[in-house]
């Protein structure tokens, strides 16, 4: 491990020092320096003869040496310069700063204006824009201190320019056509006039040089520079897919399943070689781009006066996601010798030249809801087991459907909306439930003194007599018959028992409340006050009952003081409570709705499976029947904020289940119902004990 630790920073160095080297080549390619000689004072010896016998004379050769020498030792080369300059009389101009940064140039350009060019700025745009005669790719010594060191700038005689003083010698007038002349001279090479406007400089070209401004060899250096640095990306890129920390990493990759991004992603995390070896990767790449940013910019300012613009294109740059695609191309169409590119969304590869050879068999998905829990050990690319709430058919794994619970308990009538509306109407015995009236306070069809409250229930005590169905109440109705000239109310309250056991595990029917139905009252034709009162409750607001009990209280209904107003009075609150108040009787009551199927010997059997299962996945398939009966019951319960527990009721009263048994199912029902798919549980209100 420590061999392989060494060995990668060695890589790291090596990149690094390769990147600084070319960084700097790159600075000393944008240095340039230009002797301006006398000829007449140049010595006419031949080129072959030693010149350091006479320090004085000068040939051309020598001075081309000197220039060439400069990229290599700017330090010597600048002294033998000046040495030149003090000896000989061939270098006549002052010796003045040389700046060769052209980002210096720019800030020049952008500060002065015309009126600011006399003899400063002429020297420093001068030695600014020195003609470029030879160019890296030799290196450059350390040269710490520019000022300190004289360099050379050489007029020729034909040019006539001397810049120490001159501006000083000619009249006001002629000083900034001057300096016009002599920097469209120095700076567009005699090629157009020089302009500075706006904070920018360039040649106004003349009519034989039309692309003065195109510095076309500059731009060539630069479009070259930028076909390097792709090739370095390549470079880059290639020696990371080599690197012994991607070829590990792959190795260690599992194969026995399908290997989403998110997956490939957490394992990278947990290599720590494998993520430093990216780290540098993009360490490289960035100073890489920044370079390149860098030559676009200035290839982009160069060529802005171009009448024909540079073709830049540069290579994108590879993220995380590129690489985790990449990996997922290499596992999976990367056969016959072709790799392909892999797209997670389509699951599938797409080859070169429009070929399927380079696919791999893709191994089933593992993970949550419909995905597997495990692949087959024979064959990986179809399913072994399946998650929680799934089944396996044919390699794939499907939703497990609760089966038909017809044959445990029903739910539905085979009447439709508008038929069982138009029997209730009708008050049709077709629909009736024939339950048991029970009373201990008064008797039907006799009347009876209505001063306290009397209570009454219609029962069908289905364990006894029924004990293979369950009913559904669709509507109540009562015949109640009032004396002459009595001005008695009726007030009925009515409670719902849904499958039998105490009075108290009942709920309050919440008449005329919210959108719940109210009592419709209808006179019949009788001598007596004698009306039908019904309560229809529909489709809408069915439910189980198994004992209805009704409370019928009595209130006195008298004028108010305003001839509109009614107002009520309990009888015992009347003020003359020896008044006859009349008598009222209850001629019938009946119960509409319909009995269902219910087996409960076949639902404990069901449960019995959720300890003692069948097979594999029967305990399963219990749970869901289970669930499903438990869910259709639950909503059947009256409207509120929350449902009652209805099922509890129908396990503690009709299959006769120990309050622990019924717990435990709950208990069971609702951790199985939490690893299924897309289901939200409910909270209930409890109603039986």
């Amino acid at each position: 491990m420590k061999e392989n630790e060494y060995e990668f920073k060695g890589k790291q160095e090596d990149i690094m020092r390769s990147i600084e080297r070319e960084e700097e080549e790159e600075k000393c390619r944008e240095e340039s320096l230009t002797i301006f000689v006398d000829k007449r004072k140049l010595s006419k010896r031949s080129e072959g003869s030693d010149t350091s016998t006479n320090s004085s004379s000068v040939t051309l050769e020598t001075l081309h040496q000197l220039a060439a020498s400069y990229f290599i030792d700017r330090d010597s080369t600048l002294r033998r310069l000046h040495h030149i300059q003090i000896a000989s009389t061939a270098i006549k101009v002052p010796i003045i700063g040389v700046l060769t940064c052209c980002n210096t140039w720019e800030t020049f350009a952008g500060t002065l204006t015309v009126t600011d060019w006399p003899e400063y700025a002429l020297c420093e745009l001068l030695a600014t824009t020195v003609t470029e005669t030879r160019t890296g790719p030799l290196g450059c010594s350390n040269y710490d201190n520019l000022d300190s060191v004289s360099s050379v700038l050489v007029q020729s005689p034909e040019n006539k320019i001397q810049l120490q003083g001159l501006q000083v010698l000619l009249p006001d007038y002629l000083q900034e056509r001057f300096v016009q002349a002599a920097l469209s001279y120095i700076a567009c090479n005699s090629e157009g006039e020089f302009i500075c406007k706006d904070n920018d400089c360039w040649c106004h070209c003349g009519p034989k040089f039309p692309e003065c401004n195109c510095p076309s060899m500059d731009i060539q250096a630069m479009e070259e520079s930028l076909l390097r640095i792709t090739e370095t990306w390549k470079a880059y890129n290639s020696d990371f897919e080599d690197s012994d920390e991607f070829k590990f990493f792959m190795k260690r990759l599992p194969m026995s399943y399908f290997l989403n991004t998110s997956t490939i992603m957490h394992l990278w995390t947990m290599d720590s070689h494998f993520q430093r070896r990216y780290e540098l990767l993009e360490t490289s790449m960035k100073q890489l781009f920044l370079k390149a940013h860098r030559i676009v910019h200035k290839l982009f300012s160069l060529s802005k006066r171009c009448h024909k613009q540079p073709l830049i294109s540069l290579p994108r740059q590879r993220t995380s996601t590129y690489w985790l695609s990449r990996i997922q191309s290499f596992l999976y169409c990367n056969e016959n010798g072709l790799l392909g590119s892999f797209s997670e969304e389509t699951h599938s590869c797409t080859c070169p030249n429009d070929q399927v050879v380079c696919t791999a068999f893709l191994p089933c998905i593992v993970g949550d809801a419909s995905a597997c829990l495990t692949c087959a050990p024979d064959n990986r690319t179809r399913c072994g087991t399946c998650n929680t709430g799934y089944m396996l058919s044919q390699g794939l794994c499907k939703p497990e459907v609760a089966e038909s619970t017809d044959h445990y308990i029903g739910f539905e009538t085979d009447l439709q909306d508008l038929e069982m509306k138009y029997l209730l109407q009708k008050t049709d015995r077709r629909i009736e439930v024939h339950a048991i009236f029970i009373s201990n306070d008064m008797r039907l069809n006799s009347w009876f003194d209505p001063s306290w409250r009397k209570r009454m229930l219609l029962t069908l005590k289905s364990n006894k007599y029924k004990s293979s169905l369950v009913h559904m109440i669709l509507g109540l109705s009562l015949q109640i018959c009032l004396t002459k000239n009595s001005t008695l109310e009726p007030v009925l309250a009515v409670y719902i028992n849904p499958f039998g056991g105490s009075h108290s595990e009942s709920w309050f029917m919440p008449v005329s409340e919210s959108s719940f139905p109210d009592w419709e009252r209808t006179k019949l034709d009788l001598p007596l006050q004698c009306y039908n009162w019904t309560l229809t409750l529909g489709n809408k607001w069915k439910t189980f009952f198994e004992t209805v009990h009704i409370y019928l209280r009595s209130r006195i209904k008298a004028n108010g003081p305003n001839s509109n107003e009614s107002i009520y009075y309990e009888p015992l609150e009347f003020i003359d409570p020896s008044r006859n108040l009349g008598y009222m009787k209850i001629n019938n009551i009946q119960v509409f709705g319909y009995s269902m199927h219910f087996d409960p010997e076949a639902i404990r059997d069901l449960i019995l499976q959720l300890d003692y299962p069948y097979t594999q996945g029967s305990q399963d398939s219990a749970l869901l029947q289970l669930l499903e009966i438990r869910d259709r019951v639950n909503k059947l319960s009256p409207p509120g904020q929350r449902r009652l527990d209805l099922f509890s009721c129908l396990l503690r009263h009709r299959l006769k289940l120990s309050t622990s048994e019924v717990v435990r199912i709950q208990s069971a029902l609702q951790a199985f119902n939490a690893k299924l798919p897309n289901t939200v549980d409910y909270d209930t209100t409890k109603l039986c004990s």
